[in-house]
């Protein structure tokens, strides 16, 4: 069994690679929840939305994000009335967004929520949120802090990047389903997918025993890199790295897991940077980590499990 942390589109594509490869009783995928917010009065969840979509094979595969064939009447709508139609819900993720709400008001978890939606979508793989309880992720940025959604969506990440801060992480646990696949006797390796190590890997270290159970694992970890060429494949990585102080690239990726993971998946454009990654300490895999097609998520996958079946 194979425990994948994801978030973004990034890791959603690799979660889908992943789940070609593997049975369903074989692959868990641990999302993100510090993107999640309160809009319009529902509980919107991006991250999982994203991973779920994309493994229903119902995302949107120009912009990575949200269904197919969507519309936006309601968002037009809302629009001329005067409404706060900055963050754009589609007519159809719109439903999704009302059920979840509805089943939270109702008394379910977020993980309960999560495994019904997953069911109605037709995802066989488990999906889980990184917790049930509320993690927040807050931008600190030269004009202040600011909610997430407010600087990646509303501001565009136009603030200067000065740091985070995850509302709510100490009180929060690791839900169920993660805490499962981290414990269950079958483990065979945990795999970081090419999602943002700030945005989207961060605040599942934030929450108290994930990091620990991590560091403590008897099984290999390896991550992606989602830098290709000193860039951000999608996102602001390669921004906020700079607004940091540091250089883009997957050497500072591996600067950033070192101490966590065992190795490093890189693009074959960062080949040179094998002896320096390596000098880390760290296991390093070369190969084409872009995934432009299902194909492409499937050999990126593989090329994965294959490195880990070498540890």
């Amino acid at each position: 069994m194979i425990l994948a942390l994801a978030g973004g589109v990034g890791g959603a594509r690799l979660a889908a690679g992943l789940a070609q490869v593997l049975p369903p009783q074989g692959l868990t995928v641990a999302v993100n929840t510090g993107d999640d917010f309160e809009h319009l009065g529902l509980h919107i969840c991006p991250d999982l939305d994203t991973v779920m979509y994309t493994l229903a094979g119902r995302h949107d595969p120009a912009q990575g994000w949200g269904l197919a064939g969507e519309t936006w009447h309601m968002l037009q709508a809302l629009q001329a009335l005067g409404g706060e139609a900055w963050f754009r819900l589609g007519d159809r993720d719109l439903a999704t967004h009302l059920q979840r709400s509805q089943r939270l008001r109702e008394g379910a978890s977020l993980s309960q929520a999560t495994a019904e939606l997953c069911q109605a979508f037709g995802v066989q793989h488990a999906v889980v949120p990184m917790s049930d309880q509320p993690v927040r992720t807050r931008v600190q940025t030269d004009e202040g802090e600011l909610a997430f959604q407010d600087y990646f969506v509303r501001r565009r990440c136009a603030p200067r990047f000065v740091g985070l801060r995850f509302e709510g992480a100490e009180q929060a646990q690791p839900s169920p389903g993660l805490l499962q696949a981290l414990q269950a006797p079958g483990l065979q390796a945990i795999v970081v997918c090419p999602s943002n190590p700030l945005l989207s890997i961060q605040p599942m270290l934030a929450v108290p025993g994930i990091a620990q159970a991590l560091r403590q694992r008897r099984v290999p970890l390896v991550a992606v890199s989602p830098i290709v060429g000193g860039a951000a494949v999608k996102g602001p990585l390669a921004k906020m790295m700079m607004e940091a102080g540091q250089a883009p690239s997957a050497l500072a990726v591996a600067q950033h897991y070192a101490g966590l993971v065992d190795g490093l998946v890189i693009d074959e454009a960062d080949a040179a940077l094998r002896p320096a990654i390596q000098h880390l300490g760290l296991q390093v895999c070369v190969t084409q980590t872009l995934m432009v097609d299902a194909d492409r998520q499937r050999a990126l996958a593989q090329a994965v499990l294959d490195m880990v079946a070498r540890r």
